[in-house]
């Protein structure tokens, strides 16, 4: 029972730091952030993600529109 226990304590502490580093890193180390869509080249990104065609069979389900 008692290395178990060691175990299990060492566990959460190991549990604890790491997410007091993640935590610490997104408190103290702001860095920039991009979004997927708000590039230069996010038209572009969104045209190739999309089909041309819709690619569902016809049963009702609507495929989203590409405005151009």
């Amino acid at each position: 029972m008692k290395f178990e226990t060691l175990l299990l304590r060492s566990l959460f502490a190991a549990c604890l730091l790491v997410s007091g580093w993640i935590m610490a890193s997104m408190l103290f180390l702001p860095g920039p952030v991009q979004l997927a869509g708000s590039g230069d080249q996010a038209a572009l990104g969104v045209m190739l993600a999309v089909p041309g065609t819709c690619m569902l069979p016809p049963d009702g389900v609507v495929c989203p529109r590409q405005e151009s």
